[in-house]
């Protein structure tokens, strides 16, 4: 039987055990042993090469598609395609000079030309995201379920439920509006995790978008993501050692 990427598709919360996985992964299994704490240090002072040309993936975990397909290691992602994760699956990638981690249940549209994004539509689940900076003119969308996000240059954590989206700006700035109200928005500019917010399908007093809490990303998976496309953090960024 063919199996169906769509089965299962759902939102949740990331845990620890996951992150340890990837981290696993990402180090060639060294770390299998050792403690988490000291697993999150060993990666943090680790260096992690820029993906080699021509290569879309840098690690993969459990069942993913691109385009109804499951993916490998040599499948090439470009705009115009659709990734998708399983249960308990991961994906860390790269499309020109952006860089994602899509948690396991999600759904993510890939819009643009060839390498170069211009839109994002994630239907369901979890995208950590690092952006190349963008020209004024060249601002690229982010869609979610509650909320739209405005992206030129940045690091983004965003979870897509079907009634809340929530969005953390790690680094530098985004233009955030409500999809029910985009009179009801706000900028937000971050130099580390500075200022998450929920956006509600429904208003919360005056507004859909309130405060949140810091939840299920670290440090060290935006190090990760801004090597394989030969950045570095912004400086001054991970001033939070629990995130790390």
């Amino acid at each position: 039987m063919t199996e169906d990427p769509f089965e299962g598709l759902r939102t949740g919360l990331e845990d620890p055990a996951r992150r340890r996985r990837l981290l696993q992964l990402l180090t060639g299994g060294a770390l299998a042993l050792a403690p988490v704490g000291n697993a999150n240090a060993f990666f943090w002072g680790s260096s992690t090469k820029k993906l080699a040309e021509g290569k879309s993936i840098s690690t993969l975990d459990g069942k993913v598609w691109v385009n109804r397909s499951r993916a490998d290691e040599n499948t090439r992602i470009r705009a115009g395609d659709v990734v998708r994760t399983g249960a308990d699956s991961e994906v860390v990638f790269a499309v020109g000079a952006d860089a994602f981690l899509l948690r396991a249940d999600s759904e993510l549209e890939i819009s643009g030309s060839e390498f170069f994004i211009d839109s994002l539509r994630i239907l369901a689940g979890s995208l950590l995201s690092v952006f190349a900076r963008r020209k004024p003119q060249q601002r690229l969308v982010m869609h979610a379920t509650t909320a739209t996000i405005g992206i030129r240059g940045t690091g983004v954590y965003v979870e897509s439920e079907p009634d809340r989206t929530y969005v953390c700006t790690c680094y530098g700035q985004i233009e955030l509006a409500s999809n029910a109200n985009p009179d009801d928005n706000e900028v937000i500019t971050s130099k580390s995790h500075d200022e998450p917010r929920y956006i509600g399908r429904s208003a919360s007093g005056s507004s859909r978008i309130r405060e949140a809490p810091v939840i299920n990303h670290n440090n060290s998976e935006l190090k990760l993501l801004e090597a394989i496309v030969g950045r570095e953090v912004p400086p001054g960024f991970g001033k939070r050692p629990y995130l790390k």
